[in-house]
């Protein structure tokens, strides 16, 4: 059985008798205690041996009590023993190298353990799991909820609403958690017993959801410990890791989730260009190439496209011709640009991104990929923001793709989960007051008749500040038709006036909320079942300029999501700008490899 260690050497404070009975209490499940820190030393003989008496004492009692009893059997490891399915601590992982610099005691999950009466399955994991970490926070660094925390509580709502799994609802937490997804400025402290106690049962629900929603043997114990990073790691010792572990039931996590499987099959094909040294820097242009040209700097592109495997043989002229200008239009397509053919200087400076770079960026989005919904059932709305692209799934079948306008930088779209549950035609726009401080008030000082000329109207005032809406009509922001699923950040899906901003390849221009490329393609979609509302009436309702509210008998999941690297329709691997900068930030969390 694994070792309890309890290390004081932080506090350098006496143990309470509380702390010392959950202590022994806790002996059912470790075959040792090592006591370390400045107290124990401070102890006079008479005491200490008070304190030996009382462990081995009940050590002796515990043993006995296992000795013929059967040990609770790891779900999705071949192992029979208790001690063989507990992960040994890492004690290399301190604060310089771990990804949070947030830890735990483990004293404080052995009393969470005793006062939510954790079964001893769960526990064992829990143990496992944070000894793998060090007992580092998962959920929370200093700043706040991690991404993976956004992932798992996203998944989470998923399987609590939609897939009616009865196991993980919690009204207390998802109060907590509602709370938490929604603070802007969050100080995490390690010692405050609200976190803690947040973290302990994120992680509890995390190891539940595992353990009830994957076919045993998909999901290995120590992988499964491994899903939240838990600390700095060399790029392509990472992904050697994951390319080259084998198991012995081959049976592995992709096999269960498709885009996390064609992500990771890139994955090895960019590693193998790394070990060979990666691809040519082009260099030399200044303007814009296209069919005809010749230049040094040509050669360069073929070689690099050829690489990639964008540009087929082993073309080296210095001629832009028809076979270069066909791989060129494929790499846009990868690269999220219209596929022109010409090659811009943009374009080049995606194609002299360092190819360990693209390694790094694989291992995140596969990350990513963990906290989907593996099989999802009905309709589902996904929105990638990176990728300006809204998806429609049924089931595991695309029905279809829409261009959105997402959130532009200082005005991020948040990634979070809802249920689209209703549909406004002519809405007004109720203008935040965030807006009407910073945009709309200087507008009225300097132009007296600012709001008639916008078609905007004052009904009251809120906090000091004028509450301002917009009416119906084509001026409005909202456009004809806005999209409800209630959220925490006031975000929602609607048309827009501004329909140039489709035409362009990165669409980052909103104040946070979503913008449709075809709203009424999406409102002819949703209410396709209720035959009240026909393609005609739609249409009327949309341009009647009476706001209009219709509910949907059911509603419809959205998930909002950050992959900047994915594999799309065609099998080929995508990338686009990290546009609000969570690339970097879980970069610099994840790796030791400086870029």
């Amino acid at each position: 059985m694994p070792s309890l260690v309890i290390d004081y050497n932080q506090t350098q404070k006496f143990p309470t008798f509380p702390e010392l009975f959950t202590l022994m209490g806790s002996l059912t499940h470790y075959g040792r205690v090592i006591l370390k820190g400045m107290w124990f030393v401070q102890l006079n003989n008479m005491k200490r041996f008070i304190v030996y008496a009382a462990i081995l004492g009940n050590l002796f009692a515990s043993c006995q009590s296992n000795a013929g009893g059967d040990t609770v059997k790891d779900n999705n490891d071949d192992k029979s023993s208790g001690q063989k399915n507990v992960s040994k601590r890492d004690l290399s992982i301190n604060p310089s190298n771990s990804y949070s610099s947030l830890f735990l005691d483990s004293m404080q999950m052995e009393n969470f353990f005793k006062e939510k009466k954790i079964s001893d399955s769960v526990s064992r994991r829990m143990r496992s799991f944070y000894n793998t970490r060090n007992y580092q926070f998962a959920w929370f660094s200093k700043d706040g909820l991690t991404e993976q925390a956004l992932g798992f509580w996203n998944l989470h709502e998923y399987a609590t609403t939609y897939e009616n799994d009865t196991l993980l609802r919690d009204k207390a937490l998802q109060k907590r958690m509602d709370a938490l997804v929604a603070e802007e400025d969050l100080s995490v402290s390690a010692s405050n017993k609200s976190f803690i106690n947040t973290e302990l049962t994120l992680t509890q629900h995390f190891i539940m959801y595992m353990l009830n929603n994957f076919d045993k043997g998909y999901v290995k114990r120590k992988e499964m410990e491994r899903f939240i990073p838990y600390k700095k790691q060399d790029i392509m010792q990472v992904a050697d890791s994951l390319l080259n572990k084998k198991h012995k039931d081959n049976k592995y996590f992709e096999d269960v989730n498709e885009p996390y499987k064609l992500l990771k099959v890139k994955l090895g094909q960019y590693y193998n260009i790394a070990k060979a040294g990666g691809w040519p820097q082009v260099t030399g242009v200044t303007k814009t190439l296209k069919k005809g040209t010749s230049s040094p700097a040509v050669a360069l592109i073929k070689k690099r496209l050829q690489i990639t495997g964008d540009m087929a043989g082993h073309d080296t002229s210095q001629v832009f011709n028809d076979t270069l200008e066909n791989a060129v239009r494929i790499y846009q397509a990868r690269m999220g640009y219209t596929p022109t053919g010409t090659v811009t200087t943009g374009l080049i400076k995606d194609m002299n991104v360092p190819v360990l770079k693209r390694v790094e960026q694989i291992l995140m989005n596969m990350g990513r990929m963990r906290w989907m919904p593996t099989t999802p059932s009905g309709q589902l709305i996904v929105v990638n923001i990176p990728e300006f692209v809204l998806h429609v799934y049924e089931g595991k079948k695309k029905a279809f793709d829409m261009n959105v306008v997402v959130g532009k930088e200082g005005h991020n779209t948040m990634m979070f989960s809802g249920d689209l549950n209703q549909i406004v035609f002519s809405p007004y726009w109720n203008v935040p007051q965030s807006i009407v401080e910073k945009e709309i008030l200087p507008k009225m000082t300097s132009n007296p008749d600012y709001l008639a000329s916008q078609n905007m109207e004052q009904v009251g005032t809120e906090d000091g500040l004028p509450k301002i809406r917009q009416l119906p009509g084509e001026k409005n922001s909202l456009g004809r038709v806005k999209f409800l699923f209630p959220n925490s950040f006031n975000i929602y899906f609607h048309d827009t006036p501004a329909k140039s901003l489709f035409d362009k390849d990165k669409r980052a221009y909103s104040h946070g909320c979503i913008r449709l490329s075809d709203p009424e393609k999406m409102a002819n979609y949703l209410l396709k079942d209720n035959s009240e509302w026909t393609p005609e009436k739609i249409n009327e309702a949309m341009y009647s300029g009476t706001e209009k509210f219709v509910k949907l008998k059911k509603p419809v999941p959205v998930v909002i999501t950050y992959y900047t690297s994915w594999v799309d329709d065609n099998g080929r691997i995508n990338f686009r700008d990290d546009i609000y900068s969570h690339d970097q930030k879980l970069a610099d969390k994840m790796f030791s490899t400086a870029l």
